[in-house]
């Protein structure tokens, strides 16, 4: 079992993961919690016990030195930290981890088990895949929820993706099997430029937390992060002119698909967020 430290009374929280590895794109899912990580402050709670779960020749423990210069090991493993946005009615719980190696449903029963002892009311968990997807365009966004009210209010668009998951898929079904509420979001990342990061993914699935709490998350140098990446890889494609070539057929593929989706409500969508973020948190 997971041990957690002592935590005072959280007001209706949302626990929202992401998972380095397979489920991980470009690092675009784990770059989420990351990123709340150093926004908001947190206060770590509990740091699962990885010899159950990591094969060590696979995710190898690292060595470092600390400030004091003495060495020590850091294990792979998975943690949870408990922030307090600021303007926001509820608490949010951030799970931080690597998709375990070995026995994924007690990794999962686990999970939910200390999310039961911190009396999580709503999973969100975020992955990021590889797509046909253009660098000049919004990331395509896809997600579902247990809840039809979230569902309806986000407008999310359900993954048809059948095969081979990973360690979100496997979570999101036991939160289902458990009767937990919870919401997933996926990025599609172009598949073209797999390497990490992906700031403009990253911040695409922000956009989607940011919608579901109905609070602003500071965005830091994020938005000019996304902006340098996709002028970067703009001018590597020009470079090369099958890239360019091939990105200019995946813009046009993209254009011709949305082209029906570029609805009043999806504007409406982004200009109450951008309207979010003009108003100060309570109390501030």
């Amino acid at each position: 079992m997971i041990e957690i430290e002592p935590v005072g009374p959280l007001r209706d929280p949302v626990l929202v993961a992401a998972f380095e590895g397979w489920n991980d794109a470009a690092d675009a899912a784990s770059g989420v919690v990351d990123h709340l990580l150093s926004v908001w402050e947190s206060t770590l709670v509990a740091v699962m016990d990885p010899e159950d779960f990591y094969d060590f020749q696979m995710n190898r423990p690292l060595i470092e030195t600390d400030e004091h210069g003495h060495r020590r090991i850091t294990w792979p493993s998975t943690q949870l930290s408990v922030v307090s946005p600021p303007g926001s009615l509820r608490d949010v719980i951030l799970l931080r981890g690597i998709e375990p190696n070995m026995r994924w449903r007690q990794f999962c029963a686990e999970l939910l088990a200390a999310a039961d002892e911190l009396e999580v009311s709503h999973v969100v968990t975020f992955g990021a895949l590889l797509a046909d997807s253009p660098h000049t365009r919004p990331i395509p966004i896809s997600g579902s929820s247990t809840e039809p009210g979230i569902q309806d209010r986000l407008g999310l668009e359900p993954s048809h993706y059948e095969g081979p998951t990973g360690i979100v898929g496997v979570f999101q079904d036991a939160c289902i099997r458990t009767d937990m509420p919870a919401t997933s979001f996926w990025a599609a990342v172009p598949h073209y430029v797999a390497q990490p990061p992906c700031p403009k993914a990253t911040l695409a699935l922000l956009g989607q937390l940011e919608e579901l709490l109905e609070i602003p998350i500071p965005l830091g140098d994020l938005q000019e992060e996304s902006r340098a990446w996709e002028r970067g890889v703009t001018e590597l494609a020009e470079e090369d002119a099958e890239i360019g070539e091939y990105v200019r057929a995946l813009e046009e593929s993209r254009d011709t698909a949305d082209l029906p989706e570029a609805s009043g409500e999806s504007i409406a969508r982004e200009f109450e967020r951008f309207l979010r973020r003009q108003d100060p948190p309570a109390g501030s």
